[in-house]
C-alpha cells in the first residue's frame, strides 16, 4: 500500500527538495476546495507527464480574495485530502501570495520540468514566463471542465 503524500509549509520547500531533486517533477497549483471529476482529471493527466506531482496548494485566505467566497474545507483539510490521492506526491501548503513575483519565487525554488495547467488558465501566460525562465515547460493536459467546477457544484445543490 502507498504512503500518503508528504505535506510541508511552504517555507519548507528548499529542505525538502531531497525528496524529488532527481525526478522529473510536475508543479500544479490551485485551490481543490471540493475534489471534484475535473480535480481528478487534471491531478491524474499532470502526473502523466512525470514521475513525482507537486501540488501548490492556496491559502484560504487565497480562496476569500480571489473567489470572494469562504472555502468550504479549510488549507489543512484540503492539504489531507490532496494527500491521499494515490497520484499526488508532494502538497505544499502555500501563504497568500499578493503578487506574480510570489509565484515566480516558488516556482525557482522548486525548479520543476513541467507547470501543468487546464486550457483556459487565466495565469496561463504568466506561468509560461516563470517556467521558460527556470528552463521547464508549460503544458497543458486537460480542457477546462466547466460543469465540474466546484462553484457550479455548490449552486446546483443549493
Amino acid at each position: 500500500m502507498r504512503k500518503k503524500a508528504l505535506i510541508i509549509p511552504f517555507q519548507k520547500i528548499k529542505t525538502s527538495k531531497k525528496y524529488f531533486k532527481n525526478k522529473k517533477t510536475v508543479l500544479v497549483g490551485g485551490c481543490f476546495d471540493l475534489i471534484h471529476f475535473g480535480h481528478l482529471q487534471f491531478l491524474k493527466k499532470a502526473k502523466a507527464c512525470g514521475d513525482f506531482l507537486i501540488v501548490a496548494l492556496e491559502s484560504d485566505e487565497f480562496i476569500k480574495k480571489n473567489k470572494r467566497k469562504s472555502p468550504i474545507h479549510s488549507q489543512e483539510e484540503r492539504a489531507e485530502v490532496l494527500s491521499s490521492l494515490n497520484f499526488v506526491d508532494l502538497v505544499i501548503k502555500i501563504p497568500y501570495f499578493s503578487a506574480n513575483r510570489d509565484y515566480f519565487e516558488m516556482v525557482n525554488a522548486i525548479s520543476p520540468k513541467i507547470v501543468a495547467v487546464t486550457d483556459g488558465d487565466p495565469q496561463l501566460e504568466n506561468k509560461k514566463k516563470q517556467v521558460e525562465l527556470i528552463g521547464g515547460q508549460l503544458k497543458i493536459v486537460t480542457a477546462l471542465l466547466r460543469k465540474f467546477s466546484t462553484r457550479k457544484i455548490i449552486s446546483d445543490f443549493n
